[in-house]
């Protein structure tokens, strides 16, 4: 299509499409909320009307979880009781119009009193002691249950150092035999032991151990045990997904199959080499790769492949966070049918850059992602702004589900601020900020819609050095059995920095990844330092360059062709091979790009990822001539125009918009004017505040709660004042401003704090959120920049009445509520220690709630003819 031939039918109906989807999403689209039963002990009445909250809130679903109790546990886990509620829940959840998630275990991860010792986790014990010239036998029996000796050796030398050679040692009748020696020896003695790791945060009468994820008969009797009863009680056509978290298996290295395993996979026997496991010597790292990539096989067979099967076989998809421990890959998301990840930083390589990448690598066009696990910690810190800038950077690493972590069910009559989660947020309707959620639920829906639109644009693949990875995990190495965490110790973050700097995307590729996937698909790939790529590699890396594209090694001392590069100069080189799809016009660090392209248009997020305002000249390589902006929160055409005329973008802190790209005309709704001349008139005098219970009382702005003798005050207050207008010009346009942002702090200010904390670093004008009316007409809710409306509608000539129902957030309440702390102490003293809150007594740090600067009302009228 040239530029000046218009838009086909096609093109003009998908395009009209888009702009629907912008407008209106689907409710498939929105975010849902793990929901988390406590006990369990809830009620219907309170199931209800937190599902209708949500619903009414635009939410579009949710995960249950099922945890530990905060008060006695009014039945136990999987009772008939509890199921009898579990299925109420979902067919609420159908009337409603949602999406119902089931957990396949209580807390994480999955086990329970259905595990015995022989289905639990396992690991190796090393016992290595020197010992003097002379026979000695040692007992083959441990006196903790279920250990069991795996091998025993002998090696020469003091134990200052690691034997060059570690001899098997017979095992006779219940006694390792050593026999008579010269010299210093070591005997090393493996044992294979459970972990002793029990499900954590279990529900009441769900306690146990973990089970063993490389044994498809302990996956099975979860599933009979766990996984049945579930879907007995409520229809599988009722639920959207069953959900394992992520991988958490602490230490999980081993499993009585292993030995017979790794001999029929790798082709030679494990126990004469295993002592390679505690070798950091390259000649023998080949056996430590094979060692746990035999584990990434048997958790991979045994377990996901299982459950997938299983939940197929009940008609329900199998969705998977497919990272941790036991170690998984990228390609080992391919036997699950749903992807998620977790993990904000779109320039880090993240659990939720694992997901996507293998989504797009197996076709899957969902990719989910659990958001705001620890967004500005403590419970109750977290404002509308933070949650919509963590959920921008998941967006911008491929994502396009977001389940928010989380909904803690919290009964009616519960005392203080009531219920919630040891750790976390706590994102429901006792915030006082809960009139923008409606809005920020619809914002990220649209956002979230659009990035499910044609197929993800990558023009980068990051390789993974997938046999270093796996050789160097293991304590002995300094090393852990997480994949990924392995992998981004060995993928410099200038790589994937320089990557996203410069406009452009990648996906993580692995060698199971590559395994039929078309060398033409990426026209570079990246292959960070490594000291082994298998054969096959190699060829599909040759096959790139002989298809026109570019390799470019990063500190790798093994050549595999192309062009070796710092990593430093990585940026560079990207830059003289690849040109992103929208060029601006200097530098632009803090700016996320996504691209998806359609049939006949591309679509586009940019999202300010910073603190400071940006404003940029951006120039395409599209093939396409026209462009459209829009306002994700608002769901209207910003302005439209040529892409060759350039595109001027402004994008306020932590703001994003969405572009789409074609040859089809602008829609027939013009965006708004921008301001030409117009008039301000600050609202700076004449204000009066209304408390609840109280009268109205002049007051100052600006106005912070916590200086005026309210710092344990969480709620809404009402703000008030009066402004002369004159009669407006034909075409103007009347706009409140509440005012700017100020950067405050850095990533030093969250020293201390528990987890990635994420927190948008800018303060606004109001402290979180305004619900606007003027002249008792609602104009609308402002919880982020620009924090600016319309009221062109709502004002008049002559007196005007201005107010503003301003809210905070719940931590100023949380920094006095004593209820919460007596909660957890009687549950701990009656159930155990199952969980501890976390940093509560940090909820009050550098608050600031109230009216925080004096709002303008500007006039923007059309400038005059001529």
């Amino acid at each position: 299509m040239t530029a000046a031939q218009p838009a086909d039918a096609g093109t003009q109906a998908q395009v009209e499409r888009l702009r629907a989807g912008l407008a209106d999403p689907p409710r498939e689209a929105a975010p849902m909320m793990r929901w988390w039963w406590f006990g369990p002990a809830v009620e219907r009445a309170e199931l209800d009307r937190e599902l209708t909250v949500m619903a009414a809130a635009g939410l579009g679903g949710v995960e249950v979880a099922y945890v530990y109790p905060l008060e006695p546990a009014t039945t136990t886990l999987l009772s008939e009781s509890f199921l009898a509620d579990l299925r109420f829940a979902a067919e609420r959840v159908r009337e409603l119009g949602l999406r119902f998630d089931l957990t396949l275990g209580t807390g994480w991860s999955f086990g329970g009193p259905h595990i015995d010792t022989a289905l639990a986790a396992r690991r190796l014990r090393w016992d290595r002691r020197e010992i003097t010239p002379g026979p000695l036998r040692i007992g083959a029996t441990s006196p903790w249950p279920g250990e069991e000796l795996v091998a025993a050796y002998l090696g020469d030398g003091s134990e200052q150092e690691t034997p060059d050679v570690f001899t098997p040692l017979p095992v006779t009748d219940g006694e390792v035999r050593v026999p008579d020696g010269r010299g210093p020896r070591q005997v090393l003695l493996v044992w294979s032991e459970p972990t002793g790791q029990n499900v954590k945060r279990a529900a009441a009468g769900a306690e146990g151990p973990v089970l063993d994820h490389y044994s498809a008969a302990a996956t099975q009797r979860h599933l009979e045990a766990f996984g049945d009863p579930l879907l007995d009680a409520v229809d599988p056509a009722l639920v959207g997904s069953v959900f394992c978290d992520s991988l958490e298996v602490y230490a999980a290295d081993w499993t009585p199959a292993l030995p017979e395993e790794f001999e029929r996979r790798r082709g030679y026997p494990l126990l004469p080499v295993l002592p390679a496991l505690l070798s950091t010597d390259p000649a023998t790292a080949a056996v430590r790769a094979d060692y746990h990539r035999t584990l990434v096989e048997l958790y991979e067979e045994n377990f996901v492949a299982v459950v997938q099967r299983w939940a197929a076989g009940r008609g329900v998809p199998f969705r998977l966070q497919g990272y941790g421990v036991p170690p998984a890959t990228v390609a080992s998301y391919r036997f699950a049918d749903l992807f998620e990840g977790e993990g904000w930083g779109w320039k880090r390589l993240t659990q939720t850059r694992w997901a996507s990448s293998a989504a797009h690598r197996y076709d899957r066009p969902v990719v989910s992602a659990e958001v705001w696990t620890w967004l500005h910690s403590p419970s109750f810190r977290a404002t509308p702004l933070d949650l919509q800038g963590e959920a921008h950077e998941h967006l911008l690493n491929g994502v396009n589900q977001l389940i928010g972590h989380g909904w803690p069910y919290s009964p009616p009559d519960a005392p203080g601020l009531g219920w919630f989660f040891y750790a976390a947020g706590a994102y429901d309707d006792r915030n006082p900020w809960w009139p923008a959620m409606p809005g920020l639920v619809a914002a990220l829906s649209r956002l979230s819609w659009l990035l499910r639109q044609g197929s993800p644009v990558a023009d980068v693949a990051v390789y993974v050095p997938l046999t270093d990875v796996l050789a160097g995990m293991g304590s002995a190495t300094g090393g852990s059995l997480d994949a990924w965490r392995e992998t981004a110790r060995r993928v410099p973050a200038e790589v994937t920095a320089a990557v996203r700097e410069h406009g452009l995307d990648y996906d993580l590729v692995d060698d199971e990844v590559l395994d039929g996937l078309d060398p033409g698909r990426y026209p570079v790939v990246v292959v960070p330092a490594t000291t082994t790529v298998p054969e096959p590699t190699r060829a599909w890396l040759a096959a790139v360059q002989e298809r026109g594209g570019t390799v470019l090694r990063v500190g790798s001392p093994v050549d595999v062709g192309g062009r070796a590069v710092a990593a430093g100069s990585l940026a560079a080189a990207l830059g003289e091979v690849l040109e992103p799809l929208l060029v601006p016009d200097r530098p632009t660090p803090s700016l996320g790009v996504v691209v998806r392209r359609t049939a006949g248009a591309e679509v586009v997020l940019l999202a300010n990822t910073g603190p400071e305002p940006l404003q940029r000249s951006l120039t395409s390589r599209s093939p396409h001539t026209r462009y459209e902006q829009w306002d994700p929160v608002t769901g209207r055409l910003v302005r439209a125009g040529a892409l060759a005329d350039g595109l001027a973008l402004e994008l306020e802190p932590y703001q994003a918009t969405a572009l789409l790209l074609s040859d089809a005309p602008a829609p027939a709704e013009p965006a708004l004017p921008a301001a030409a001349h117009g008039s301000s008139t600050p609202l700076a005098d004449g204000w009066s505040v209304t408390f609840p219970g109280e009268a109205p009382a002049p007051v100052d702005v600006p106005h912070v709660w916590e200086e005026t003798g309210r710092p344990g005050f969480s709620g809404t207050a009402r703000y008030a004042t009066t402004v002369e207008l004159d009669a407006l010009p034909d075409g103007a346009r009347v706009v409140l401003d509440l005012g700017g942002v100020t950067p405050v702090g850095d990533a030093g200010a969250d020293e201390g704090l528990v987890g990635p904390s994420y927190r948008a670093r800018v303060r606004g004008p109001v402290g979180e959120v305004a619900t606007v009316e003027v002249n008792g007409t609602g104009c609308g809710v402002l919880w982020c920049p620009p924090y600016r409306v319309d009221v062109t509608d709502a004002v008049r000539p002559g007196r005007n009445e201005v107010v503003l129902e301003v809210a905070n957030t719940a931590a100023n309440a949380l920094s006095v509520d004593e209820e919460i702390h007596r909660l957890a102490a009687e549950a701990e003293r009656r159930d155990g220690r199952r969980f501890r809150m976390q940093q509560l007594d940090r909820a009050a740090e550098s608050v600031r709630s109230g009216l925080l600067a004096a709002p303008t009302l500007r006039v923007h009228a059309p400038a005059p003819p001529g």
